[in-house]
């Protein structure tokens, strides 16, 4: 397997459980806290995040602000075209790069990245098309579970954590 340059994941049903708390001011969503230090673990090895959603959220866009996500892209339906794009930009290939997906609309990018990622609860398609199946729920720690998968499947679980420690403990 060739090594992963970055992680893509999805948002609903992914990093959160895919509810809609609506209120009269603003739609609310869940994040678990183990899948912050996912993130955490993703840049202690070096390996960029790219949260790319098909909806556009404030409450999305605040939960990456507090974890310091740098490449957030909201709004994009069409996630292969962005994906493709980001590749471009940065000189990644899809098949270096690792996507947690969870709905039919994640499918196209699935299909085409290295490391294709779903979480327990992903529509069966989705399910099918993915290398690893998270026995977590999405928005219920899948992401982490996807992360640490990933990284020792790469090698390098122990001196991630390591390099994630010492930071942590400054």
């Amino acid at each position: 397997m060739k090594k992963i340059q970055a992680f893509f994941t999805d948002v609903d049903g992914c990093l959160t459980d895919g509810r809609l708390h609506v209120g009269d001011r603003e739609t609310g969503v869940t994040f678990h806290i183990q899948d912050g230090v996912g993130q955490r673990l993703m840049e202690a090895a070096g390996v960029p995040v790219l949260w790319l959603s098909g909806r556009r959220s404030r409450a999305v866009a605040r939960r990456a602000r507090m974890l310091g996500v740098r490449c957030l892209y909201l709004g994009h339906l069409e996630k292969i075209r962005t994906a493709e794009r980001i590749c471009r930009a940065r000189g990644w290939k899809l098949s270096e790069v690792a996507f947690l997906g969870d709905d039919l609309i994640d499918l196209p990018l699935l299909r085409r990245v290295g490391y294709p990622l779903a979480p327990a609860d992903a529509r069966p398609e989705v399910r099918r098309v993915a290398r690893y199946v998270t026995r977590a729920p999405g928005g219920q720690g899948a992401f982490r579970e996807a992360v640490e998968k990933v990284l020792k499947d790469q090698g390098c679980w122990a001196q991630t954590v390591d390099a994630y420690l010492k930071k942590a403990l400054q």
